[in-house]
């Protein structure tokens, strides 16, 4: 890694160039995740901007999930890896505050489902599509035992796996987050008591594996569907406890 791979910045904009540059860096592939950025001393000298300017950008920089800063003798700033959670999270504190509502979430949710559905009908290979059977196995499993959280947050990774079918990196990240949001949601609300999900499950891979599209489809829409009303029941239910 080079130790000159920035140039000076602008002094009346020099913070908004720092970040500006790091970004390029990251966007290019010249900076990747995990790579130590230069110590803030160099960094300063390098954009010949002064410490706490660099130390401002830096800030800003994790802020916005791109830079990861450690502490420690061996800490510094690194490009920080994908983070799914930080998307998840702003939509959930957007839930909680009243800006988002559940059924924004579940139509949205049902969109993108129906692509994802779509897309892996075609493209899920036999290791996705068995890797798809051993969840629901696992998810029959637990439901025998009543492990209802356990059960609840398999159900979850059904969606990542089927996602994973796609072969397509933004799908895969964008299913991550929304299952990140709906891990909070479900967890909040309480997992579902019964097997319902699970045969909707094995319905839909029936589905897949003979590549019924539109079948398939249907089958995630009414299962999503199914599961809106009983949120909104349960919420319904929950707001008017007295507290």
């Amino acid at each position: 890694m080079s130790d000159n791979r920035f140039q000076p910045a602008r002094p009346r904009r020099a913070f908004e160039e720092i970040i500006s540059q790091i970004r390029s860096g990251i966007r290019d592939g010249s900076l990747r995740p995990g790579d130590r950025l230069p110590a803030e001393r160099a960094l300063a000298e390098q954009f010949e901007v002064s410490r706490n300017t660099v130390r401002e950008a830096m800030r800003m920089l994790e802020i916005a999930g791109l830079v990861e800063l450690r502490r420690g003798a061996t800490g510094g700033a690194f490009v920080a890896h994908a983070d799914p959670s930080r998307i998840a999270s702003s939509i959930s504190d957007q839930l909680e505050l009243g800006s988002l509502s559940l059924s924004e979430l579940t139509e949205a949710r049902g969109w993108i489902e129906s692509i994802v559905v779509r897309v892996a009908c075609e493209r899920a290979d036999e290791a996705t599509l068995d890797r798809l059977e051993a969840n629901i196995v696992e998810a029959a499993r637990l439901t025998d035992e009543e492990q209802w959280e356990k059960k609840a947050l398999v159900h979850i990774e059904f969606h990542n796996i089927l996602a994973e079918a796609t072969g397509n990196k933004i799908i895969i990240a964008t299913m991550a987050s929304l299952m990140e949001v709906m891990r909070t949601v479900v967890l909040a609300i309480g997992p579902t008591r019964d097997d319902m999900i699970t045969r909707s499950r094995s319905r839909l891979l029936e589905r897949l594996r003979a590549r019924d599209t539109d079948g398939a489809v249907e089958e995630m829409t009414d299962h999503l569907g199914r599961l809106h009303t009983i949120w909104l029941e349960a919420s319904y239910e929950g707001a008017r406890r007295p507290r």
